[in-house]
């Protein structure tokens, strides 16, 4: 958990206002929901690994006798808990609130989540996450929109070429059947094929052996790993070149559409790629799931996929739903010189006994006119505050004096 100091903090805002003003473009519309959900919906089995790093929160009133008695149960010691994710409390909010909203709804949230994370660079135990949803439309539209929407929010901030990688549960599903796994296994086995990017086709090979997963379902996958193989086009021939055969047709056809949705929505081809490999731990994922992919780093800077399955825990009754969380830390990490607002920003440095009434009259015009003004009593060392106030964000500076007027500032570039 990290403190900001101005400047990172004014960064981190432009950057934000972009993503914010971008998403609503696209007719998506800004919720809150609390920091805190109760601990069964946060332990419900959707949410992999995360589940293992929630914060809970200790149940009020226990005394020390009766915290050593519920020491086994975590349940008992806690009735709720801090976020991991925006997509649990966005599911128990549509579950809530349905009445109120409309049939397809398009959700922006931007707000913090907690994970115990062992801390690192990169790996933090506060961070911003910036959702897009789209809840109530089954149809390969929903993905396409939100695809669109979050390839637009790069484009804006100066982050040109962004890719999409592609796949679907299903299809890793119908592929592990294809090979040969046993339905018990393929948690196991999944995991371990997440894991291609890392260790290779042979470590990969040699965990599930490892594993102890069935030998002819491993000999199976590493002779589909052995083929000639090259980037697959996004249409129905290239998806289906990378597929062994099985697969059901309906489900290449859900991303052939999609594929299609995306370029005629950018009026280009489509920046996406198909990646039969690609897993994402999220238990909760039930469809169409995505990795957005940029040529300047080897990491993703976002991701997403379709979880139809998660609201009807709360609701009782299934609802189509798919999400897209753009990487908000990342994406600040590599805009360290993201340009400043536009605002006009000004630095009044006053002599001591210029009068009060004349620096906020000089001040009140100013910020009446637009400008960000900051009054500062002229130092010993004037480089240094001038220097000080660049960092923070102002950009340029005027000197006061009793007789000076807005007419008579001699306004100069900070630089």
């Amino acid at each position: 958990m990290r403190d900001f100091l101005p400047a990172d903090k004014a960064r981190r805002e432009r950057v934000l206002a972009v993503i914010r003003e971008r998403y609503r473009a696209h007719g998506f519309d800004e919720i809150e929901t609390p920091v805190m959900e109760e601990y069964s919906r946060l332990h419900a089995g959707m949410g992999g690994d995360n589940e293992k790093l929630s914060f809970s929160i200790l149940k009020r009133g226990m005394d020390a006798e009766a915290i050593r008695a519920a020491a086994e149960d975590p349940a008992a010691l806690a009735d709720l808990g801090l976020r991991y994710d925006l997509t649990v409390p966005l599911a128990r909010f549509y579950a809530t609130n349905r009445a109120q909203l409309p049939t397809v709804f398009r959700a922006i949230q931007m707000a913090p989540v907690w994970r115990a994370e062992r801390p690192q660079k990169g790996r933090y135990r506060q961070f911003v996450q910036c959702d897009i949803d789209i809840i109530g439309d089954a149809s390969s539209r929903a993905e396409a929109e939100l695809m669109t929407a979050s390839l637009d929010v790069l484009d804006a901030l100066g982050l040109e070429g962004g890719v999409i990688r592609v796949n679907d549960r299903r299809v890793l599903d119908a592929m592990l059947d294809v090979f040969g796994f046993a339905a018990d296994e393929r948690p196991g086995v999944l995991i371990t094929i997440d894991k291609l990017d890392k260790v290779g086709p042979s470590g990969v090979v040699a965990e599930l052996r490892e594993r102890g997963a069935a030998a002819a379902a491993v000999d199976a996958f590493e002779a589909y790993l052995g083929r000639p193989a090259g980037t697959p086009t996004f249409d129905d021939a290239g998806i289906r070149s990378a597929l062994p055969d099985g697969i059901p047709d309906d489900i290449v056809d859900h991303l052939v559409a999609l594929g299609d949705t995306v370029a005629a929505a950018r009026g280009v081809e489509a920046p996406l790629r198909f990646d039969p490999f690609l897993v994402r731990g999220m238990g909760y994922y039930t469809g169409t799931i995505f990795e957005l992919a940029h040529p300047s780093v080897d990491y993703s800077l976002g991701g997403g996929g379709r979880y139809d399955g998660m609201i009807g825990r709360f609701l009782g009754q299934d609802v189509p739903a798919v999400g897209f969380s753009i990487g908000f830390e990342r994406i600040v990490d590599l805009l360290q010189d993201a340009a400043d607002s536009g605002e006009r920003s000004l630095v009044l440095v006053h002599d001591r006994d210029v009068p009060l009434s004349t620096l906020l009259r000089l001040k009140a015009a100013l910020v009446a006119e637009g400008a960000r003004v900051r009054l500062e009593q002229r130092p010993k060392n004037l480089k240094a505050l001038l220097e000080r106030s660049s960092a923070d964000g102002y950009t340029t500076f005027a000197a006061v004096r009793a007789d000076t007027t807005v007419e008579s500032l001699e306004i100069k570039p900070l630089d």
